[in-house]
């Protein structure tokens, strides 16, 4: 009665009010920003939206690992911000095809083939080196730089070395095949000398536009070859400067109708001074404290276009050409200012512009090009669209060292793209800069491939230990299993390290730390695995799978797995058009199950040669075939698939540590066998006799053979008879031993 009465007065029965968790604060992704030296919020201009430029290569050469380092870097950066971030990325690369160093190289290597074709009598071809050596004297003379003037002094020695035997050989009329030989050493040696010689001589009769277009070509595709090679996505949008030439035209037009730009002798320049001074205009946001580096400028004009004429053409030394008149021995184009080419500045914005519009969200290159290329884009671009904000965030990646060294292609001291992948695959190159900041210095060396080698491996070991807990045979039910503490924690460490990940990622793209906390999630999911071994319980499978599966995700994301396997690294390279690990693993456990049963009735019965036999399969047979058994005391023998070459070098690491063993033992057994030899030899000499062969040092002994005076005559003082009695005495007991071993037969 009382309850009814108490239901009564509450009167009807409502839901009690709820109210939301609190929630957490929810981290927001911010990237390092040249134009602030600053991690900022990303936030793009229109939406989820992201328009991204990025500078592409200048192709006259090989790409290199400086190359590598900016768009593997931009590639982890883009995938990430697509795949991870889920922003909808739409991203226009640039080939510059016209350029200075374009123009002198193709020059050069025309002429030079040309001079090589005519085949120059050994003679001529002395003259000619002594000649081109006269002028190369004089730039190294002048060359300040001292990594530049060492590489010069370095051609200039290895011309000398080759020098003096062709003369040598022709002086002495040597057989026409040795000085046809030592003819093509120097030929080869003085190349650079003899190009640059060749070019002032008869680089302005070149004229040909098809040889200045030939060169970039060939090197683009190259290009293209690499980075596919290295497994970086191509652009959305690929520009080459050569095809938009009117673009660039018209966009160097408006600059000087909007007032900041001038013609000077059929070239134009941009007007640093008059954007400079405009209300809404900055010049020079990313490197302010650059302006005036003449040497920084000049390096921007390029080699072709820093002569004193040119130089005078400009109101400013801080001006930079926009279109530059083209010059005997250069290819040229037309233009309402006469016959001549694109700066090089001016191309990326005209090219970005016509893509992008006037505003993009992401611009990237490498750090060098902030100062003075990346300025003066931003500049002319701004004066060309009228506004301040051309580029929203600019991404620059950092330098790349070999060795410590300073690299530079123009130096002569780089690593191409092709001479990395035939030492390490594409995975690697791409875990050593996951492993590395993106926007600072990375050192290509030993150490950091071999940390990133090792990651892979680690990476990869858990994969396939996790792949076989996943084979071992179970029913529909007993896939789920019950959790106990350590899945429970294992399952709460999962989870902190992913909050530890997104937490890294926001943090301007922080791929170091990301790794750094799926190594210890894989070292927490080992120690898991190796407790629930050790207590003969089975591993959780889900739990295994969802991290796995994980990590798996995350190295897609980066771009370090291309194929679709749901856990691990692919088996068999990434070419292979089926399932190699799904086709050939039920095989393999059928011929593991086997041999463990045979290995077991071998123990049973004794029979060493059938253990020996399947020990041979394991270690010799198997692994040429890419496959490794891990036997295991009381456990079922784990079977993974492993790259060929990686179980070859296990094997041979194997056998030299088994040597190694195997030589360190038979030192230890040499070692006693000497110290024996030696305590025994010792033991032999009677007490008596024992100080009578040290002439150096006793003059005079007593009737056993105990030493009385030194070598000058002088009596020995007590404290030298007190420590010679107590050896004589150890020497008494030693030869006792050995009396009574020589009676006991066994002194041998």
């Amino acid at each position: 009665m009382a309850a009814a009465a108490a239901e009564q007065g509450k009167g009807k029965r409502v839901q009690p009010p709820w109210s939301p968790p609190e929630g957490t604060k929810h981290s927001r992704l911010c990237l390092y920003n040249s134009l602030t030296r600053n991690k900022e919020i990303f936030q793009p201009q229109n939406g989820r939206k992201v328009l991204w430029y990025c500078c592409g290569p200048t192709v006259y050469d090989a790409s290199h690992m400086g190359h590598a380092r900016s768009y593997i870097s931009f590639d982890i950066l883009r995938r990430i911000l697509r795949d991870y971030f889920k922003y909808d990325i739409f991203y226009c690369m640039n080939i510059t095809d016209i350029d200075d160093k374009i123009i002198k190289r193709a020059r050069q290597n025309y002429l030079f083939e040309r001079y090589r074709e005519n085949k120059s009598a050994p003679d001529q071809l002395l003259e000619d080196v002594k000649t081109a050596s006269e002028l190369f004297s004089v730039k190294l003379n002048e060359t300040t730089d001292p990594d530049k003037k060492q590489m010069l002094e370095r051609i200039q020695n290895a011309v000398k070395s080759a020098f003096n035997p062709l003369q040598e050989a022709v002086q002495a009329k040597l057989p026409t095949e040795e000085i046809n030989r030592c003819h093509e050493t120097l030929l080869e040696e003085a190349k650079d000398l003899l190009s640059d010689w060749l070019d002032t001589k008869f680089g302005s009769q070149v004229t040909d536009n098809s040889i200045f277009s030939k060169l970039p070509k060939f090197w683009e595709g190259e290009f293209h070859k690499d980075m596919e090679a290295l497994n970086v996505l191509p652009p959305d949008v690929l520009t080459r400067v050569s095809e938009y030439v009117p673009e660039i035209v018209d966009f160097v037009k408006k600059i000087v109708d909007n007032g900041y730009g001038y013609v000077s002798n059929g070239s134009v320049y941009f007007d640093t001074m008059k954007f400079d001074s405009s209300e809404k205009h900055s010049y020079a946001k990313l490197v302010p404290e650059a302006v005036g580096d003449q040497k920084a400028l000049q390096e921007g004009e390029g080699d072709l276009s820093i002569s004193a004429d040119r130089l005078s053409e400009k109101h400013s030394p801080n001006d930079f050409a926009l279109w530059k008149s083209s010059k005997p021995g250069e290819p040229s184009w037309d233009s309402p200012w006469g016959k001549g080419r694109p700066g090089w500045h001016i191309e990326c914005s005209a090219m970005a512009g016509s893509i992008l519009g006037e505003s993009m969200d992401i611009h990237g290159g490498g750090f060098d090009l902030r100062f003075p290329h990346h300025d003066n884009e931003l500049a002319q671009s701004e004066a060309y669209f009228e506004n301040d904000h051309w580029v929203r965030y600019f991404l620059h990646t950092g330098h790349l060292t070999i060795a410590g060294c300073k690299m530079s292609k123009s130096l002569k001291n780089f690593i191409t793209i092709k001479d990395a992948l035939k030492k390490h695959t594409a995975r690697q190159l791409r875990l050593a800069f996951l492993m590395h900041s993106w926007k600072d210095t990375l050192d290509y060396s030993n150490n950091t491939m071999e940390s990133a080698i090792q990651y892979e491996k680690f990476m990869n070991e858990f994969f396939l230990n996790v792949k076989d807990i996943l084979r071992a045979p179970t029913d529909v039910t007993g896939q789920f299993q019950k959790w106990e503490n350590q899945e429970a924690e294992l399952n709460k460490n999962f989870y902190d390290k992913k909050a530890a990940i997104h937490e890294a990622l926001c943090d301007n793209i922080d791929t170091r730390s990301v790794l750094e906390e799926m190594r210890s999630l894989v070292s927490q999911s080992n120690s898991y695995i190796a407790a629930k071994k050790s207590s003969r319980q089975m591993p959780n499978r889900l739990l295994l799978e969802n991290i796995s599966s994980y990590l798996t995700q995350m190295l897609k994301i980066f771009g370090a797995i291309e194929s679709d396997d749901s856990i691990g690294f692919p088996v068999g390279g990434n070419s292979q058009n089926i399932n190699i690990e799904s086709t050939v693993m039920p095989y393999l456990q059928v011929l593991s199950e086997f041999r463990e049963g045979v290995r077991q009735i071998a123990r049973e019965k004794k029979v060493t040669e059938v253990l020996q036999l399947s020990d041979a399969l394991r270690d010799d047979i198997l692994p040429e075939l890419g496959v490794r058994f891990e036997d295991h005391e009381g456990l079922p023998t784990v079977v993974k698939l492993v790259d060929k070459d990686t179980l070859l070098k296990e094997r041979e690491e194997k056998k030299k540590i088994e040597e190694e063993k195997k030589r360190k033992k038979e030192e230890a057994a040499r070692k006693k066998q000497e110290q024996e030899a030696a305590k025994l030899a010792k033991m032999k000499i009677p007490p008596h006799e024992m100080f009578k062969s040290e002439h150096d040092k006793y003059s005079v002994f007593d009737e056993n053979g105990f030493p009385t005076h030194d070598t000058e005559g002088k009596e020995l003082s007590k404290g030298q008879i007190k420590k010679l009695k107590k050896l004589y005495e150890t020497q008494e007991k030693l030869y006792k031993e050995y009396l009574q071993m020589v009676q006991n037969g066994s002194a041998n």
